[in-house]
């Protein structure tokens, strides 16, 4: 009878169960999941789910809590059987003079969440990308406006994966300045989180060595839109959800040809940027998902030079180079991407993804630019006060170079939580398939001569061809296991992963294993510690393997290196996190500390945007520095932040320790935003950068023979915005009712107006004497912008 009545007992509990997330939809791990009123109760997995058993009661409370969000609680009326709740918490505020202040969540691992929430008020002449704001990270640079590449930790462009929704996606090869990118492959419109590591990341990202930047995009709760409209051009968005099916679709158009009119060459500039964006979902069941991300970029460059003047130099030794031109640059960089995920969710604990995707770039560079060229003394340099002839000359620039890119992947991914634990494991196989065919050259004449000069022959100073048909496979494979366990000294996180990776065009095998570990102290728990490192490589694209043979004819012909090795970084990384509240409010200090010891790199010199590398492992090398940053509120409800960073970089290239490319010394960023007491609804932003120059040398020569470094780069972009419609004010009738927000604003780039240097023009006169002529970026540009949300 006992025995009987124990299994009714059993049989009669209600069975409560769910997932605990954020408010961005991401699972909140530890969370407290407790019944009011009983000593019941529990915590969520690594994933955000629980399960808990409690005797029937005509009513039952129950209240999810975690640190750095407010308390849900959910009343369960006559329950039977099992009930799901599927929370979603918010982080904590507490009202502070009519100001929310806001709590910060610990990060436990190298990847630290970056808040977008506010970009569309953000002053950025390349349009609003999430890559203007990476750049103000600690230890993240970038030297150019117009463009959305970044250096990290000594990194180049090439050494930095971006993902989005677990699909890592590529940017054109063949771009060699800002003024040809056009649009980031992100969507600002779109996202829902953005992730970022510097360093130190996990094994499920691929091969590359600096960073890792994961975006995840948004299903929409409800039918929404946002339209955007500037002087450089527009945006929309718009999204809807129904029971089983979400739909978002962006598409951004891009005409910035009034910020380009202040770059010294002067001309006819006509370029347009078109981007279309499409994220569907659908789910069948509750445990079934398919999802659908697809991209066309449409980018034209059209460019008719007519002249082109430039001072440079110091006020004792100034010199004038004036350029005539005739000819022209017509560039088009086209990409489509597809991909096509399904989701099996078989258990609590055990999900499986198989994903495919398809992704195409067709880039063609085509001009034809002849220039007569004066270049003086200027100022008091010559007698009497008036400046003397240094040369005079003609060049001719030819290019028609094609790169038709095709990139098949498929892969399959699966987590697995047990207890403590949240394994994480895939496999992936990727073909590559690469049309290229190339031509490009360059004619010099110095006062009649042609350079270099040859009795009674015309030759050129430069002259490149390639033509390749290539086809590879790589495969990989990688495991890892994150453990979180709560112990009386703190909260401790330990991620330990291994990922394998196989190429066939070189027939090397790459294993790279890689760990991180975090620790928030219970007698502190303000404070926040990691540790990470591991064996990392730069699996070489089709930029990194090619080099050039030199032709009896005195052509340079483009060979592809089968002998080629994966560039290698072993990183160490130690950082924490503090918390703390100055005058009332929330701060929050960065520091970390970091190591890389470089090996079998592949040396390569910089030219604006354009990396050339040599094609062979011929190098090695260290990174070292530290990065610090404080993030806050500065002015009582607006966050902003500081970051400094001091880096070393250099390498030994034939014989000779030189500074790496991107050795850049130390950066300064910071980011402020603030409103006016008398009117909340108009709101200021400031965006400052300031780093070292980095080395350059001449035309076919390397930095082992002789470098110079560009002067540092220096901008301040400030914007202006009013709200017309939004949380602090919404009128109460009329067709604004229904807005969520609407606001109008002004910004000013470069506000200081200071001449920085992207790349230097080489001029030869007779003598084979060499002058560096700055080609300098965008000069002070004012811009109008309106964004609405519904």
């Amino acid at each position: 009878m006992m025995l009987l009545m124990g299994i009714a007992t059993v049989v009669a509990q209600v069975k409560i169960t769910g997932k605990v997330v954020d408010e961005a939809g991401k699972p909140i791990e530890f969370a407290s999941v407790r019944i009011l009123g009983t000593a019941l109760g529990t915590n969520t997995n690594t994933k955000g789910m629980y399960e808990l058993n409690v005797p029937p009661k005509d009513t039952i409370m129950v209240e999810f809590s975690c640190l750095g969000y407010a308390s849900v609680k959910r009343q369960l009326i006559k329950p039977e059987g099992t009930v799901t709740l599927n929370p979603k918490l918010y982080e904590k505020h507490t009202e502070l003079s009519e100001v929310q202040v806001t709590e910060f969540k610990k990060q436990t691992n190298t990847m630290q969440g970056i808040d977008i929430s506010k970009l569309n008020l953000t002053p950025d002449a390349s349009g609003g990308s999430v890559e203007a704001v990476i750049a103000t990270m600690a230890g993240v640079s970038s030297k150019n406006e117009m463009s959305s590449q970044y250096m990290v930790r000594g990194g180049s462009y090439d050494e930095n994966s971006v993902y989005i929704n677990g699909i890592e996606v590529y940017r054109p090869q063949l771009i060699s300045s800002g003024q040809q990118e056009g649009l980031s492959i992100i969507n600002p419109d779109m996202v829902q989180s953005v992730n970022f590591s510097t360093g130190g990341f996990n094994a499920e990202y691929g091969d590359k060595m600096s960073s890792v930047l994961d975006i995840t995009y948004r299903q929409p709760e409800a039918f929404e839109g946002a339209v955007s409209a500037s002087l450089q051009g527009g945006t929309l968005a718009i999204g809807s959800s129904s029971n089983k099916f979400t739909q978002l679709h962006g598409a951004r158009y891009k005409r910035n040809s009034s910020l380009l009119g202040s770059l010294e060459s002067k001309g006819e500039y006509d370029p347009q940027y078109f981007d279309y964006q499409t994220y569907m979902v659908y789910k069948p069941t509750d445990k079934f998902r398919i999802s659908l991300l697809g991209n066309i970029a449409i980018n034209d460059y059209r460019f008719t030079p007519v002249n082109r003047e430039t001072s440079f130099g110091t006020s004792t030794n100034a010199k004038s180079f004036k350029v005539y031109f005739d000819g022209y640059e017509k560039d088009k960089f086209y990409t489509y991407f597809g991909a096509l995920q399904l989701n099996y969710r078989l258990n609590k604990g055990n999900d499986f993804t198989l994903q495919g995707s398809a992704y195409q770039t067709n880039e063609l560079v085509s001009y034809d630019i002849h220039g007569e060229y004066w270049l003086d003394e200027a100022g008091t340099g010559g007698e009497g006060g008036v400046g003397g002839e240094l040369g005079v000359g003609k060049y001719h620039e030819h290019a028609r170079n094609r790169l038709k890119l095709t990139v098949f992947d498929f892969a399959l991914k699966g987590n697995t939580s047990l207890n403590n634990n949240n394994l994480s494991y895939g496999v992936s196989v990727r073909r590559e398939q690469i049309y290229d065919r190339s031509r490009e050259w360059e004619w010099r004449d110095s006062a009649g001569y042609s350079l270099p000069h040859i009795a009674d022959e015309v030759n050129v100073v430069y002259s490149q061809y390639s033509d390749h048909d290539l086809g590879t496979t790589r495969f990989a494979a990688y495991a890892q296991d994150t453990y979180k366990t709560m112990l009386d000294a703190g909260l401790l996180t330990v991620n330990g992963g291994v990922r394998f990776s196989y190429w066939d065009f070189n027939k090397e095998l790459l294993v790279s294993p890689r760990f991180s570990v975090g620790f928030i102290p219970e007698r502190n728990n303000r404070l926040s510690l990691r540790l990470a490192g591991g064996l990392y490589y730069q699996a070489p694209f089709y930029k990194e393997y090619r080099y050039e043979v030199m032709g009896e004819d005195g052509n340079a012909r483009i060979e592809l290196n089968n002998k080629i090795k994966s560039q290698r970084s072993i990183q160490a990384i130690i950082g924490g996190d503090y918390t703390f509240r100055a005058l009332n409010r929330p701060f929050k200090f960065t520091a970390e500390l970091y190591y890389k010891n470089l090996a079998n790199l592949i040396p390569y010199e910089v030219d604006n945007l354009k990396l050339v590398y040599s094609g062979f492992n011929a190098s090695k090398g260290y990174a070292a520095g530290v990065d610090l940053k404080i993030f806050g509120q500065f002015v009582e409800g607006t966050d902003s932040w500081i970051s400094f960073s001091l880096m070393k970089t250099n390498e030994t290239l034939n014989g000779v320790s030189v500074p790496r490319p991107t050795d850049q010394r130390y950066s300064i960023a910071a980011f402020f935003t603030d409103y006016f007491p008398k009117v909340p609804r108009l709101k200021f932003s400031i965006k400052g950068i300031i780093s070292g120059g980095l080395p350059v040398t001449a035309p076919l020569m390397t930095r082992d023979k002789g470098y110079f470094r560009q002067p540092a780069y220096k901008r301040v972009d400030v914007g202006l915005s009013f709200m017309i419609v939004g949380s602090e004010h919404r009128p109460a009738s009329g067709f604004l009712r229904k807005l969520k927000e609407m606001w109008v604003g002004v910004d000013c780039f470069n506000l200081l107006d200071i001449s920085n240097v992207s790349s230097y023009y080489w001029v030869t006169d007779v003598n084979n004497l060499q002058y560096a002529v700055p080609n300098y970026l965008t000069r002070r540009q004012i811009n109008a912008r309106l964004s609405i949300k519904w």
